[in-house]
């Protein structure tokens, strides 16, 4: 089914606020399925609402130590980002660089603002699930995801891509994300529309029980 950004923004909008003051987003799913590209239009979608602003997205490849850190840098979200705006206040990250392969000195700042999209693998995991105000888990083939990573990245990652993938998969079916999820997207749609303005959202068994698209 295709869907408008534009009312997806204004279903968030609606949605009342869990952490603290701020509306909180998360845009989950495996590596490639396209969180990021869904994560930017959603933002654009609520920056172009009547007086609203660009939300600050957060996307968690930022906070990540390196490949190992696949899932263990929650804690380092939670300190920096999600327990300040919880308590009412602006939070700061530093963001890691996976070219020099350590954190940057300068932070990033993310205010207290009524939405925040935080965009990554596990971004949407159980623990948060209680002051999410929306959970989107965003699929696509196994096939193309990796297809994608690669040309964008380069293949001297396939060896840390599979081992990537393989986690991603476990942690997708112990954290039962895509159940869980308000909201499943098609992250690569056959359906004609306008992707800049619209999604497509999937419905029945079209999503996997592990978070992959069949």
């Amino acid at each position: 089914m295709v869907e408008a950004y534009a009312t997806l923004a204004r279903r968030v909008l609606a949605r009342p606020a869990r952490l603290g003051r701020t509306r909180l987003v998360a845009v989950d799913g495996p590596s490639g399925a396209g969180k990021s590209v869904f994560a930017t239009r959603l933002a654009d979608a609520l920056a172009d609402l009547p007086g609203s602003a660009r939300p600050p997205v957060v996307h968690t490849d930022d906070l990540l130590d390196g490949w190992a850190d696949q899932l263990t840098f929650w804690s380092r979200l939670e300190r920096c980002v999600l327990a300040p705006l919880r308590a009412g206040r602006p939070g700061a990250y530093h963001r890691y660089s996976w070219v020099r392969r350590a954190f940057l000195p300068r932070p990033v700042p993310v205010p207290v603002a009524p939405v925040l999209l935080v965009e990554g693998v596990s971004a949407a995991r159980a623990a948060i699930r209680p002051e999410l105000s929306l959970a989107v888990f965003v699929t696509a083939p196994a096939g193309l995801r990796l297809t994608r990573a690669v040309g964008r990245d380069g293949a001297e990652i396939l060896p840390e891509l599979r081992r990537w993938h393989a986690g991603e998969r476990t942690h997708f079916a112990a954290d039962a994300t895509a159940p869980h999820a308000d909201l499943v997207v098609d992250g690569a749609p056959s359906l004609p529309h306008d992707e800049r303005r619209y999604y497509v959202r999937l419905t029945g068994p079209d999503a996997g029980s592990d978070g992959t698209t069949r």
